[in-house]
């Protein structure tokens, strides 16, 4: 769940984010979650709002006082000044907009009259729906009324292809949708930001579309940025504004998008060397993904084998010999074959100027001249030490570190990207200039790099909402089309939260076309390979396939996968049917499941404190037998939830599908969609490209840090890094699509910080040289964990250094990690391509307690199987999570053997895998791989 994205301007936006956090954090309080944020605002009228849906129609709340009402507009800016007014009549419901509309079924609805053309004049001004004695004043909402009058008919709005600024040799053309200004002009620009003139554009009344064209002359050879002048009223001020704002279709900006660029993406200048012919890797079906998640600065920012100037940028991909480059290498040998990359179109919270950013590298006294605040280490640190030597000596059992990284996080060089302003431009700050066609150039430079080592690139998007609307700083939807692009609440009219910020409405037919667009132009122009969607839940399921499809046509085997999470506002269908886990089965459109990550890791990521700590009632996850571990605690009740987590785990392995027949603990088998999962099935897939298994991704604590939090303090170092190697192995061994968080084969850890999103290098480093896995270097931040500080330091006083890892011990971990890239890449049998594959493939034979014995075949039970692997007839995998050696029963097992991987393994415990006449031994906290020919 990406969420708490943004270097927030307001604590309300901090304290909305954090609700969210609490709100999704797992499948057990998912009914909570339908609590929208927008509650907790104040409402800009007394009374809730109206809404103008369609033409002449316009639907009132049922409880209204009055019956007679009147649609009023004028061109005043005076509060209560109206020139026009327009009789409604009150009317039935029409069954299609009902249908379209769910979430208003229960107004009433009324007509007024006028035709198209008069209707569309009326959005360029002024309107409230006020009642005849006027006593009641509605504020109204109009994105419906504008979606029907502006893209209902054939050459209508979003039927326009050449939206933005288009270079040609006759000069440029610049193309804008705004159907509610009054009149719109291009501000045309130098290459240094010098204004030349402006150019008046004409409007299409009949799709709101505006154009002009700039012919070649001495003067227009001269522009390379633009801006846009729109005059037109707008609800966030109620008046006239004379808004200065940037393209919303831009390809190109300059630094922190104050102007779009003009730039032509066929232009060789904007193209690597050898751009158009280089090699893109391809898949024979999704399935064959094995996905590694990273962020762009955690990548080399702190990397001294990366060139300086290249640290934290587009351009470290480029060099080959760094240790990140290397260990990326290595990965990509033993199997990994796609690179996820967390956002990196333009985003609103790093200053892409770069002597306006700090770094860890600047010193005290530079940092201080630049902060506005008065921080602790100003006073108290040397000026000439960097910041990086003064967080290197603060004790990491205390708070200073955390003191220091919060007081620059609003002027620091991180986020992780979750705050979107234009979406189809590369961010300027992982740039070497943000002006001009640098961040265009150097990202296509990473993604053929990425491409020439036989890597898949991923571009993480977030169409869902908006850093900022209405009129602010980094607002660019809201300030061209008013009240449209984002999503109302029904009552107040103010913009829905509970993303975390301004959310979208993509069920609007012209912000659907611009997601639509927008992908089209990274998959053709920038040869990306798929997309994983942010909160993808709140968006329709029928704009996921039409987007889908439309990218296919440019690039056949795209993949689409994101967060199926259903909550806020349109929880349940409540709006459209959303692209949830549920409603998008059977697709092959993916979607992260939390069941197989709750039930490894153990419950809720979200909770806070000694909730944390096992044994607190929420459910330590599979690695955590209470009957196995010394837990003081209510064994009985952990004993069924740990049950519960087996049967899950065994339905994760199985790709999560809702028809598998899983056995559980009492004999009994069950269909996946018959666990349960908090208030639902936990099986929900028909497909296994539906799933998208993980352990461990950017949001929330490490896998590494959170088990920490449960281990018992007696716990040797070698069995902690044991058990993180084989909660890897799950989501590697299972059927779907496995996702891997970048570091998580380093036992990486961000020193227990539950959100890193926007708390710089220092806890989000990842140490590619595998010398440190970034453990305990300072409590987490205050405003994300400061409830956890006792507990932190206790756990860490406890735990006497067996937490502490050596290179050694990461480098078992990482050696471990690249055995099960090798085994998973070799056999097809990992990565079945049908539900009705796994069903006849796949079993779970009964085995001990604290094992799982998985077993697929290829002929060995079944002579009328398909031939899949040339290899093997049979691949057997014993999971043993508990810490003591187990024996399990597994008829003819002499025919079996180590898969060849493991027998030159760094794990060298696996030498002691027996195997007899009709069992096999597994050494505690080990996952085996056996292996028929």
């Amino acid at each position: 769940m990406s969420k708490n994205i943004a270097k927030h301007s307001s604590t309300s936006r901090i304290k909305n984010a954090a609700s969210f956090l609490l709100l999704i954090s797992t499948g057990l309080v998912m009914a909570l979650a339908a609590v929208s944020a927008a509650e907790s605002k104040t409402s800009k009228s007394a009374y809730p709002d109206a809404h103008w849906v369609a033409q002449n129609t316009i639907l009132l709340p049922n409880n209204l006082q009055s019956t007679d009402w009147e649609l009023r507009s004028s061109d005043s800016e005076r509060s209560h000044s109206f020139a026009k007014s327009i009789p409604l009549t009150k009317t039935d419901l029409v069954s299609s907009i009902g249908s379209k509309f769910p979430h208003l079924a229960d107004y009433q609805a009324f007509t007024f009259s006028g035709s198209v053309a008069d209707q569309r004049s009326l959005l360029k001004r002024k309107l409230e729906v006020i009642s005849v004695d006027e006593k009641q004043r509605l504020s109204i909402q109009v994105g419906g009324a504008i979606d029907d009058l502006f893209t209902s008919s054939d050459a209508d709005a979003d039927e326009v292809t050449d939206y933005g600024a288009t270079v040609s040799e006759s000069g440029p053309s610049f193309v804008l949708w705004a159907p509610r200004a009054r009149s719109v002009a291009v501000r045309l620009f130098t290459a240094d930001k010098k204004l030349i003139g402006k150019a008046e554009m004409v409007e299409d009344k009949k799709s709101g579309v505006w154009r002009t064209a700039v012919s070649k002359s001495a003067s227009s050879k001269e522009i390379s940025y633009y801006q846009y002048e729109i005059v037109q009223h707008h609800y966030a001020s109620q008046k006239v504004e004379t808004i200065i704002v940037t393209d919303p279709y831009s390809l190109g900006l300059s630094a922190n998008g104050e102007h779009s660029l003009i730039v032509d993406l066929d232009s060789p200048a904007t193209q690597p060397k050898g751009w158009q012919a280089h090699p893109i890797p391809a898949l024979d079906r999704p399935e064959q993904q094995i996905i590694y998640e990273a962020h762009i600065g955690d990548f080399s920012a702190l990397d001294e084998s990366t060139p300086e100037e290249s640290r934290g940028k587009y351009s470290a991909f480029s060099h080959a010999s760094s240790a990140p480059m290397t260990h990326l290498k290595g990965l990509r040998d033993a199997g990994l074959n796609t690179f996820h990359l967390l956002p990196v179109y333009d985003i609103g919270t790093v200053n892409e100027v770069r002597s306006e950013r700090i770094s860890l590298d600047w010193t005290v006294e530079a940092t201080c001249n630049l902060l506005s605040n008065n921080a602790e280490f100003c006073r108290s640190e040397s000026p000439n030490k960097t910041l990086k030597e003064v967080l290197n000596e603060f004790d990491p059992l205390h708070s200073e570190a955390q003191a220091l990284v919060e007081a620059i996080n609003e002027q620091d060089d991180y986020n992780w990207g979750y705050d979107p302003v234009h979406y189809t431009v590369p961010e300027g700050s992982y740039a070497s200039d943000a002006d001009g066609i640098s961040r265009i150039l150097e990202f296509r430079q990473l993604v053929q790099t990425l491409h020439e080592m036989d890597l898949r690139v991923i571009m993480d998007v977030v169409y869902n909402h908006t850093y900022e609307a209405a009129l602010e700083r980094t607002s660019v939807l809201d300030k061209v089309v008013p009240g449209y692009y984002h999503r109302l609440n029904p009552k107040s009219g103010q913009i829905e939260q509970s993303t975390c910020c301004d959310n979208t409405a993509t069920e609007r037919v012209m912000m659907a076309k611009l997601m639509v667009d927008s992908l089209i132009v990274w998959a053709r122009d920038y040869k990306i390979d798929g997309f994983r969607f942010d909160l993808m839940g709140h968006q329709p399921k029928s704009l996921m396939l039409k987007a889908r499809e439309a990218v296919q046509l440019v690039d056949e085997d795209t993949y689409f996968y994101g967060e199926g999470w259903n909550f806020g506002e349109v929880a349940n269908n409540a709006q459209f049917v959303q692209a949830t886990q549920n409603e998008l089965a059977g697709t092959s459109i993916g979607t992260f499941t939390d069941r197989l990550r709750d039930a490894i890791r153990g419950g809720s990521s979200f909770v806070d404190g000694d909730a944390l700590r096992m044994g607190q009632g929420i459910g330590n996850g599979l690695l955590f037998d209470p009957n196995e571990l010394n837990i003081n605690a209510d064994k009985g009740a952990l004993t069924q939830t740990y049950q519960n987590y087996l049967a899950i785990t065994k339905l994760g392995l199985a790709a999560n599908l809702r028809d598998f027949p899983t056995p559980g603990p009492d004999g009994k088998t069950s269909l996946g969609r018959e666990i349960p999962y908090g208030n639902t099935g936990a099986g929900y897939a028909l497909d296994p490209a539906d799933t998208i298994n993980y352990v461990s991704k950017h949001d929330n604590q490490t896998l590494w840090d959170n088990n920490q939090y449960r281990l018992p303090n007696a716990m040797s170092a070698n069995d902690r890094a044991r058990l993180q190697l084989q909660a890897l192995s799950y989501p590697m061994l299972a059927q779907g699509i496995p996702f891997i968080h970048m570091g998580s084969e380093l036992a990486r850890s961000k020193s227990f910080l539950r959100d890193s999103y926007d708390f710089g290098h220092w806890f989000n480093k990842v140490d590619f040289t595998a010398q440190n896995n970034n453990y305990h270097v300072g409590l987490p931040p205050a405003i994300k964990d400061q409830r956890n500080w006792k507990l932190i330091s206790q756990l860490i006083k406890n735990n006497q250094g067996r937490d502490q890892l050596t290179a050694e011990q990461i480098n078992f971990i990482h050696k471990g990690f690249k055995d099960l890239l090798s085994i998973r890449s070799q056999s097809p049998l990992f990565s079945l391509a049908r539900n009705e594959q796994i069903q006849q493939r796949l079993s779970f034979p009964e085995s001990p307690a604290g094992t799982i014995l998985m077993a697929l075949d290829d002929g060995y039970l079944n002579n009328d199987l398909e031939n899949l692997d040339p290899q093997w007839s049979q691949i057997i995998v014993i999971f043993n999570h508990s810490p003591k050696q187990k024996s399990v029963d597994l008829q003819n097992a002499e025919t079996l053997s180590l898969h060849p991987v493991l027998k030159s393994s760094v794990d060298k415990t696996l030498s002691e895998v027996s195997i007899a006449a009709n069992s096999v031994d597994v050494p505690a906290y080990t996952t085996a791989v056996l292996v028929r020919q």
